[in-house]
């Protein structure tokens, strides 16, 4: 991915950013330099975090990505899948009511949620909630549609 801007965040977006990850996702980032990355070519726009990109756009809207969950570990908008599920989430795919084992309450239709493997508790992707958190877990169908994932162009970015 080519860079095309990159520039250090106010103290006020700094504080917008925060605030929202803490409502979002109950996480509190305390980085020292946030920095705003723009690519050519794509609506990619990252938020470095000490140099990581911990924080991506999807849809204008902030909210961790792979790196960043893993490193704050989210209480809340949290999706967890079985083993069976792990290969495929991690290459991509939406994520289907069989693979999943636990959802959070506070999950609602077109939310960001954080998706992870129940053994280790690693995140594995970013994908957008077809349903409410309670109604994920079940026989069939696709509850998560994938937006990030572990390996894809976002993950392998290095600030």
């Amino acid at each position: 991915m080519q860079v095309k801007s990159r520039h250090h965040l106010r103290s006020d977006a700094v504080r917008e950013l925060e605030r929202t990850l803490e409502e979002q996702l109950g996480v509190s980032p305390d980085g020292d330099t946030y920095e705003r990355v723009e690519f050519e070519n794509t609506d990619w726009e990252v938020i470095l975090i000490d140099g990581e990109p911990q924080v991506a756009h999807f849809d204008e809207e902030p909210f961790l990505t792979v790196r960043g969950a893993n490193a704050y570990e989210p209480e809340r908008r949290l999706v967890t899948v079985d083993a069976g599920a792990i290969s495929f989430v991690s290459d991509g795919a939406d994520v289907m009511r069989p693979g999943i084992t636990a959802a959070t309450d506070d999950i609602s239709p077109d939310d960001l949620v954080v998706i992870a493997e129940e053994s280790h508790g690693k995140v594995l992707a970013v994908g957008r909630a077809r349903v409410e958190g309670s109604e994920m877990a079940g026989d069939e169908g696709k509850v998560v549609d994938s937006l990030h994932h572990v390996g894809d162009e976002l993950y392998e970015f290095a600030g």
